[in-house]
């Protein structure tokens, strides 16, 4: 079909359109003297437009990123199917990929459109985060808003697409309407078309957990490894041969970095991607809920963003902030109350099996039915009284935050796999837990306690006591907690990832703000930026951390993965600083051990991005290793400025970052089971300033399972200047903290 038959439609939008995107003003393209003659030519080449697209292809709407180097390209194909296609310097990074919903029980969303009219605009805007990895984040990104109308059903859908210098946001806009007021999603049919078989590091696709180890393949050999890679977790829900989860990285055979995730998780269900392995298509694929539906909406509504990330360099991925500038500002006005967090805690013991949460072995108990005080305690229950003073002495002595305590409430003899509605009351300490006396305790120190509540996928359970939970930590002086979700939903037939549990989730947020709370969330879903708006999600787990050194051990690459997957929607609470790696010196039950050797454990303070860090060892191993403790208590939690100084998925990973407020820098570097040596500079030092670097590496003979405590600790002066090489053996790492010679 010839373009000039288009032409009513490319002059229309240009006369609608605000300039902008470096164009000129386009209202000369017709004759400003003719007004009526205008409305009437409007009105005829709509109807000619219409009549068109429902036979044929529309031109395309093109619309670039400020920089140049990214250009989308949206259609309504033959039939009204809406597409989208990018390019990254020339280079396809999405062929042509449908777009669309299908609904329950009525027409679909997928085709029949025709497009009534396209909007664009430009934004930029410099915005400063709660906390976070930098000072200033930059927001800029040219928008395209098409608004498609389905001649069948006279619905209409808005897509906005927002092109970054970093990649593309998108998302489904639903107008209030006549036609479409209350709808059911069957499932969404967005396609992510690849130009290849990519490189991919995925997780099986689940609708309750990510806590799988990440497998790197071919995306055609997804299929073949997928049985193995399902491995047994407390609750799993995989769907597919070929789902996978999100974020989900990949690399072209030509270099290309991809990286596809959502953004502003809201009121939807978590997305997946169901590969099809002939085509190289990927499309998404919504969480169910308890009755099999992927979402329940009423307009005016919104869809999450679709996220993808793309450059030749690896390192651009792990730095981009897309993500996060696709999440609305911050809802809180005062924020003060919000601040990151170095803590110690009484975990890592009954995590390694040395002790345990529950007070007493028995079972079978309704808490409305025991008295703790009257039955035999276990001997083995870590969080009394004075094991906490002892950590919360450790704590107050090198100036950490805070200490967390897991088990100090009742109800954890009797709490998992049970499916019960009623586990925890989320107040009632164990008779050897005393409550008053280690407020009053560490609030002499200057110190904050850490508050859990785990609430064993019970979740209406929860929803019932939050408010009076919360009223007991105000009232106790604890200012964090860490929330838990181990095992199947309750009520059964909902999953972790269904859109009934993701407006849980953002309950707990909006709840806890109210009572001046941070939220450290773990099996939540994993993050999606929402850390913008709710400043006080100031944790998330989301994958496998640390504590799988304890059931079998991580794979030696895993943090050399975790930034490029998992931490690209928010900081991961992964719990490191595990300076005794074998278990079995202090459980001889437990044969495991930590993959990794001593001084990668500190290099993860500052390659494992979180405001909430942990020194998750026992405080007795860190007595043994004072020297390489240091570091940790140097370390910063939040940070004005970040570089990648390497970074190879699956490889190697190497951060700079300097500290919130301050002068001091702090390296992280962390390698594969193969070794290699780092080659760095410092010219992000300021220059003309002198800095002692204090380093801390692996031994020429540290390996992550056979010598995995032999590092070596060393000073030196250093200038923006200096060069280093430093060696990594395998599973190993360093960590460099830069301090402004005074």
């Amino acid at each position: 079909m010839p373009n000039s038959l288009f032409l009513p439609t490319m002059l229309i939008d240009r006369i609608s359109r605000p300039a902008s995107l470096g164009e000129q003003p386009q209202a000369q393209v017709l004759p400003p003297a003719l007004p009526s003659t205008l409305r009437r030519f409007r009105r005829g080449a709509l109807l000619l437009c219409g009549l068109l697209l429902l036979g044929g292809a529309a031109e395309a709407e093109d619309i670039q990123s400020p920089n140049k180097q990214f250009t989308l390209s949206v259609n309504v194909q033959e039939g009204g199917v809406p597409t989208y296609s990018l390019t990254y310097k020339g280079r396809p990074v999405l062929k042509t990929s449908r777009l669309g919903l299908d609904l329950k029980n009525t027409t679909a969303l997928t085709s029949g459109f025709t497009q009534t009219s396209a909007e664009r605009r430009t934004f930029d805007e410099t915005w400063q985060p709660v906390w976070g990895e930098s000072k200033n984040i930059r927001n800029h990104y040219n928008e395209l808003a098409v608004t498609l109308t389905q001649a069948q059903t006279n619905r209409v859908m808005r897509v906005r697409f927002r092109v970054f210098d970093d990649g593309l946001g998108f998302r489904y806009e639903f107008p209030q309407q006549k036609g479409l007021d209350y709808f059911t999603i069957k499932e969404e049919r967005t396609q992510f078309a690849l130009a290849g078989d990519h490189k991919a590091f995925w997780l099986p696709g689940d609708y309750d957990t990510q806590e799988y180890s990440t497998v790197t393949s071919r995306l055609s050999e997804v299929r073949g490894l997928m049985k193995a890679a399902t491995t047994p977790n407390a609750s799993q829900t995989p769907f597919s041969p070929t789902g996978v989860q999100t974020p989900l990285m990949l690399k072209s055979q030509d270099g290309l970095y991809i990286n596809i995730h959502e953004a502003a998780l809201i009121d939807y269900s978590a997305m997946h991607l169901e590969l099809d392995d002939k085509n190289m298509v990927l499309e998404s694929h919504l969480t169910p809920d308890a009755v099999g539906d992927k979402g329940l909406l009423q307009t005016p509504a919104n869809s999450p963003w679709r996220t993808v990330i793309v450059s030749d360099k690896a390192g651009d991925i792990l730095l981009s902030k897309l993500v996060l500038n696709l999440n609305e500002p911050t809802k809180f006005k005062d924020v003060s109350w919000i601040k990151p967090v170095k803590y110690v805690g009484v975990w890592w013991e009954m995590i390694t099996g040395k002790s345990t949460w529950s007070y007493t072995n028995q079972d079978n108990i309704k808490l409305d039915s025991i008295d703790y005080r009257k039955v035999k305690p276990n001997g083995t229950h870590a969080a009394n009284t004075a094991h906490v003073k002892e950590y919360i002495d450790f704590a107050a002595k090198h100036g950490l935050d805070g200490v967390l305590v897991e088990g100090w409430n009742t109800g954890w003899e009797d709490w998992f796999g049970k499916h019960k509605d009623y586990v925890f009351d989320f107040v009632t300490p164990y008779p050897d837990f005393d409550v008053q006396e280690l407020s009053r305790y560490a609030a002499s120190k200057n110190m904050k306690l850490i508050m859990h509540h785990e609430t064993s996928g019970s979740v209406r359970n929860y929803e019932r006591h939050l408010d009076t939970a919360f009223q007991f930590m105000n009232k106790y002086g604890y200012n964090a907690v860490k929330t838990g979700y181990v095992g199947d939903i309750v009520p059964l037939g909902h999953k972790h990832y269904d859109q009934w549990m993701i407006n849980h989730y953002n309950y707990v947020l909006e709840k806890a703000a109210k009572y001046n709370i941070m939220v450290n969330g773990h099996e939540a879903v994993r993050p999606t930026g929402l850390s913008r708006t709710y400043p006080n999600l100031i944790g998330n787990e989301a994958a496998r951390g640390t504590e799988y050194e304890s059931f079998g051990g991580n794979n030696a690459d895993h943090t050399t993965i975790l930034p490029f997957t998992r931490l690209i929607g928010g900081p991961m609470d992964y719990t490191p600083g595990i300076f005794q790696t074998r278990i079995s010196t202090f459980n001889p039950q437990n044969n495991s051990f930590v993959h990794s050797t001593l001084a990668r454990q500190l290099a993860l303070y500052v390659t494992m991005y979180s405001p909430l860090q942990m020194a998750a060892d026992m405080i007795e191993h860190y007595n043994q290793h004072l020297d390489a403790f240091q570091f940790i208590k140097d370390v910063a939690v939040d940070w004005d400025d970040t570089r990648v100084l390497e970074a190879e998925p699956g490889d190697y990973i190497t951060y700079a970052r300097k500290a919130k407020g301050s002068p001091n820098w702090f390296v992280g570097s962390t390698c594969d089971e193969r070794g290699r040596t780092s080659k760095i500079d410092l010219s992000f030092l300021e220059p003309g300033k002198k800095y002692v670097a204090t380093i801390y590496a692996d031994k020429k003979d540290a390996h992550y399972e056979k010598n995995p405590q032999a590092y070596q600790i060393r000073k030196q002066n250093v200038t923006s200047k200096t060069k280093l090489s430093q060696y990594c053996a395998p599973g190993g790492g360093y960590a460099i903290s830069l301090m402004e010679a005074k």
